[in-house]
């Protein structure tokens, strides 16, 4: 049977199955909680930020096992966390942008480093020779191994290696790399954040308002740029809204704007997404990872609505402070839990698979009992073995950031001894 798998959270590519399913491999109540703002007092972390990264990096992991198309109406993560991350780089902007630039980016690669070495160390073990891709072979294909150490440009990769009923499926390398597309489009982001803050604290509506214009025309087929540039552009231009509204919330823009009136506007530009999606579904359905503009509008005005009910804490209200601790784990180890959330995925696979080979699963019953029950224990097992990633990988994160290295970063003060 040939199911879509989904190498990024806006790509898919065929692969066909083994006999077991495998996987497709992507609040509080505002009254309440706008009341419950912290008092003023020394800044620190935004708790309601937090948690809408926290959300959208669980919904990314869903989505990339599920594969439900529906996830990406529900919750659009990546357009979420690309406004995350905008209004922290408007809020550190107040310093020289070269510096703010040059930490971004030493904050970002060692994590992918890591990560790089080993998806090409099995890559190459695998056999694979990027001078004889089909797609980019020759020198070329050596050339752009350097995507996987600064990603300019999308890394190269084979679209199959391997066995398709190997231990994992042969697909996996797409998979794999396919979370490189977001430090790609961080990046430009990035080092593009000083000329678009000047931008937007000049002409703002004209600056907020200009990526959608240019999903528009690049997203529409109106104006086609080939290639990994074509890709790379309309990236820029569905999620740029996202990083420009994230300055707008930072700069106290939509504050300024009726709640009424922002609630209003947004719902007509979500309403348009939705439409333009109806008349334009791909392969996936109702995935607005394949539609730009529908992506790019419901993302804008999703994204206005939660930022127009942000509240300011400093600390997570009611029964959402029992999730205190993994909230701050998984903004403390995003990057490593965004990276390697593909790989975990898979790697379920091969584990869940040894419970064939136990005795009792020479039973129909049992073995039926699996295979109709394989994603859930695909779910429950991902979260662990992220877990052992955070533990092996996540203190790269530290580093990178001039810290010291802490192998499990939930927040939790340690208890004292006792002198003497």
């Amino acid at each position: 049977m040939t199911y879509p798998t989904h190498a990024t959270d806006g790509q898919s590519v065929p692969h066909t199955r083994r006999t077991r399913p495998l996987p497709h491999v992507p609040f509080p109540q505002p009254a309440q909680v706008r009341a419950q703002a912290a008092a003023p007092g020394k800044p620190g972390r935004d708790r309601y930020l937090d948690l809408l990264r926290s959300l959208a990096l669980v919904r990314v992991v869903c989505y990339h096992l599920f594969g439900w198309a529906w996830l990406t109406v529900l919750f659009p993560s990546m357009g979420v966390m690309f406004a995350l991350a905008g209004s922290l780089m408007a809020r550190s902007l107040n310093r020289p942008a070269l510096g703010v630039i040059r930490g971004r980016i030493r904050r970002l690669l060692p994590p992918m480093w890591a990560f790089s070495v080993v998806v090409l160390a099995l890559l190459l073990l695998g056999g694979w020779n990027p001078g004889k891709d089909p797609d980019s072979g020759g020198t070329w294909g050596w050339i752009g191994l350097v995507d996987y150490f600064f990603p300019v440009g999308a890394p190269s990769f084979p679209w199959h290696l391997g066995d398709k009923a190997g231990l994992l499926e042969d697909t996996w390398p797409a998979q794999a790399a396919g979370p490189l597309w977001y430090l790609r489009a961080y990046l430009w982001f990035v080092i593009a954040s000083p000329l678009l803050l000047w931008a937007f604290r000049r002409v703002p509506w004209a600056t907020l308002l200009a990526p959608l214009a240019l999903t528009a025309v690049v997203g529409t087929g109106v104006v086609t740029i080939p290639g990994e540039t074509g890709n790379a552009v309309t990236d820029f231009a569905v999620y740029g809204g996202c990083w420009v509204l994230g300055f707008a919330h930072h700069e106290g823009v939509l504050a300024k704007v009726p709640r009424y009136l922002a609630v209003s506007c947004s719902s007509i530009v979500m309403a348009f997404g939705l439409w333009w999606a109806s008349g334009h579904l791909g392969p996936d359905g109702w995935d607005l990872n394949d539609i730009p503009l529908a992506q790019a509008a419901w993302s804008f005005g999703f994204v206005v609505i939660l930022l127009q009910y942000a509240p300011s804490w400093r600390e997570l209200p009611g029964r959402l402070a029992k999730w205190d601790k993994l909230i701050t784990l998984s903004n403390n180890r995003a990057v490593t839990i965004y990276l390697w959330h593909n790989m975990l995925i898979m790697a379920t696979v091969p584990v869940i698979d040894l419970a064939y080979d136990l005795p009792f699963m020479e039973d129909a019953r049992w073995s039926g009992a699996l295979d109709t029950t394989y994603m859930l224990w695909m779910f429950v097992l991902t979260w662990p073995l992220i877990g052992l990633a955070v533990l092996g990988a996540g203190w790269i994160e530290d580093l990178a950031a001039r810290r010291s290295p802490r192998l499990w970063p939930d927040g939790a003060k340690k208890a004292k001894k006792p002198a003497g």
